[in-house]
């Protein structure tokens, strides 16, 4: 008889657009009860970057454990002007090499990493919730709603926001926010955390799920949201008054010092046209989202309890990247290398390895679940990332002494553009320090200690050359570890800076 599979199974939640603070202890005053329910039971990471703010990049970074630069889709997949519609198949991917293994992998809702491909095709039993803008995979969400007697294109939403000179003119700009008339069970998040609950029942009752119950799962919830627009019903829409939200502190920003798309983008997305007020009803209904989603969360960590199986489960939660969301009076992201859209929750409770209510401040990227992942299931991590697992800091319990000595002091980010336009960036981020390259215009340098603010780019400032120069030798080096194509000259650009 063989010996029973004891790897644990694996929940993994990713949002889509979640801002770091949201969920932080220090953060905006967001109800985020089951996130900090996982932090309090597992380790919270206040040092978590998404390699690149771009879904479809973030994304495919995370299924192969490498930058963009190492998987070529550098921008989103479903624009016209993809750079690479499609992840090459001869990459490794996590979750192939987790099936290949024995794991029962499934997914459900937003896939975004591939114009032609499904998960699928990448070891995934694929369980619907996509929608035709990113994914077109399936209409199963629109059949969900017109069971429920509420399709999509049926329902009249309550006061829409538009980016644009007039924000209440629906007739142009981009959608932003709006309350919708329908119940939270005819919401997109709620059927993709009921299809989740469905996922565990059936992995539960075809004897899997755990050590003892045959071959562990893998099941992966990607929601559509905190992302714009942000559409949330009552109780949600109403939870956060307008009137009580204050601008944050970026909100001051000038743009002098900074590149000059900073400012492009600004009226490149329309938001030049907001005032604080139609901000305060745009985050309003962000937090009202992060608060839904944290709830079907919640549902989803009781269905594990249910079935017995939380104790066997390792949960994961985090974010593909963050979003402005009136910081730095901008709009959903762009080439502008701030925390707002950097910066990531990523909370991991794994029974009887992490320390409950433990926090690790080392500096840790997205694509680093790659190889975690694989870790956790006894995997071994190819040669082919440039990613490190996460596994030696779940096991520390939050003690920087027995962090790896080899672990990088720093987080290593990049941008190639989007919809505006091909726009190389990188970034380099230590606990104190910011370094943005920006190759076509000046470079960037934040001390986030004085300034978390990112507000005044101290790039030419005399009493920071020591840090430019610390900062940069830092950059230099990361794009040597990762093979970085713009290592054949950046570098000496940098050295022969002032």
């Amino acid at each position: 008889m063989a010996d029973a599979d004891t790897r644990p199974n694996v929940l993994f939640v990713l949002t889509d657009q979640e801002r770091y603070d949201c969920s932080a202890p220090d953060g905006p005053p967001v109800e985020t009860e089951t996130m900090d329910r996982l932090s309090s039971e597992g380790m919270r990471f206040s040092q978590a970057c998404t390699p690149i703010s771009i879904c479809t990049s973030a994304r495919a970074s995370l299924m192969t454990g490498r930058y963009p630069h190492g998987h070529g889709m550098l921008n989103n997949s479903h624009e016209a002007d993809a750079i690479r519609p499609n992840l090459p198949p001869e990459l490794p991917t996590f979750s192939e090499l987790l099936a290949e293994s024995g794991y029962d992998c499934s997914y459900t809702g937003k896939w975004h990493v591939g114009r032609d491909q499904t998960p699928e095709e990448f070891g995934f039993s694929y369980l619907g919730g996509s929608d035709t803008h990113h994914d077109d995979i399936d209409d199963a969400f629109r059949e969900h709603r017109e069971e429920q007697g509420v399709p999509p294109d049926e329902v009249e939403l309550e006061g829409e926001l538009y980016t644009g000179d007039d924000p209440r003119d629906t007739s142009s700009g981009t959608f932003v926010a709006a309350k919708t008339p329908v119940d939270v069970e005819e919401t997109r998040a709620w059927f993709l955390a009921e299809r989740t609950i469905e996922a565990i029942e059936d992995h539960a009752d075809g004897d899997g799920g755990g050590p003892d119950g045959g071959e562990p799962f893998f099941h992966r919830a990607d929601f559509y949201g905190p992302h714009h627009p942000y559409v949330v019903p009552e109780p949600y829409a109403s939870m956060y008054d307008p009137a009580g939200i204050e601008p944050p502190e970026s909100y001051a920003e000038t743009y002098e010092g900074k590149p000059q798309v900073h400012e492009n983008y600004l009226h490149y997305r329309g938001a030049d046209g907001f005032d604080w007020n139609h901000w305060a009803e745009a985050v309003a209904k962000y937090w009202g989202f992060v608060t839904m989603i944290d709830d079907q969360l919640e549902r989803i960590l009781k269905a594990l309890e249910a079935r017995g199986l939380a104790d066997e489960t390792v949960v994961v939660h985090a974010a593909d990247h963050g979003d402005f969301v009136g910081g730095h009076r901008q709009f959903n992201k762009g080439p502008l290398m701030y925390d707002d859209t950097y910066r990531i929750p990523l909370q991991v409770r794994w029974p009887g390895v992490t320390e409950p209510g433990s926090v690790c401040d080392a500096p840790v990227h997205l694509h680093d679940l790659a190889p975690t992942f694989l870790e956790m299931g006894g995997v071994s991590v190819p040669d082919a990332f440039d990613s490190r697992s996460l596994v030696p800091l779940l096991e520390s319990g939050g003690d920087p002494s027995a962090v790896p000595a080899d672990w990088p002091g720093s987080t290593f980010a990049q941008y190639h553009g989007d919809e505006f336009g091909l726009y190389s960036q990188r970034m380099v981020r230590t606990d104190r320090y910011k370094y943005v390259y920006n190759g076509p215009d000046v470079d960037e340098v934040y001390d986030l200690k004085r300034d978390p603010a990112e507000l005044q780019n101290l790039i030419d400032h005399p009493e920071y050359a020591d840090v430019r120069r610390e900062m940069r030798e830092r950059l230099i080096e990361w794009m040597e570890r990762t093979d970085d194509p713009n290592q054949g000259w950046v570098p000496d650009v940098l050295r022969n800076a002032s």
